[in-house]
């Protein structure tokens, strides 16, 4: 990993792309050694985490981590999740908060180094373009050894730098919980 300890950091986490791959890697993520890592690497500016939330439920099994993160140096940025029911008469939800992250790392890009992404999702490589272009160094965080593997290879071609997420276990890893993603 190629940091600088006066560089500018912004972490993006998509948080369904992450829960994902922890979970075909069989491990958990300690979110304050997460955290703690990169605020040792540079001057973090922001750790955004999104994710999209069912609406209307009593019990979201994501909304303690949504809260935790919340207090503990993470802004969340949520979605209501939508339920639809497709041709065969499926009930699915849909939630996606590409858009929002996106627009969010654009609007920082101009006060940043250094964007850490945490995702293997290919549709951010324009996104990654975009940002370089503007002087901004790109580190993308995710999986290639999972089954399958999450890391797109046009995201992995785009980024500056890839950080398998597998070889930061032994930093981040904590007991497997029961915590699931309401995507």
């Amino acid at each position: 990993m190629a940091f600088y300890p006066d560089e500018r950091l912004a972490l993006f986490i998509d948080g369904a792309n992450l829960y994902s791959t922890i979970k075909t890697l069989d491990f958990d993520i300690d979110y304050k050694k997460f955290l703690d890592l990169f605020k040792g690497k540079g001057h973090l500016i922001c750790a955004r985490y999104y994710t999209a939330v069912k609406e209307f439920e009593d019990y979201s099994s994501i909304q303690p981590l949504i809260d935790w993160l919340d207090y503990n140096g993470y802004r969340v940025i949520t979605k209501p999740a939508k339920e639809y029911t497709d041709r065969d008469g499926t009930r699915k939800i849909k939630g996606n908060v590409d858009i929002e992250m996106v627009v969010d790392i654009l609007d920082l890009a101009p006060h940043v180094d250094h964007i850490l992404l945490v995702t293997g999702d290919g549709d951010f490589r324009a996104l990654l373009e975009a940002v370089q272009r503007q002087g901004v160094r790109v580190t993308v965080i995710s999986s290639s050894k999972s089954k399958p593997p999450m890391l797109s290879d046009e995201l992995r071609r785009q980024a500056d730098t890839l950080i398998e997420i597998t070889d930061l276990e032994k930093i981040i890893g904590k007991p497997k919980s029961r915590v699931k993603e309401d995507e």
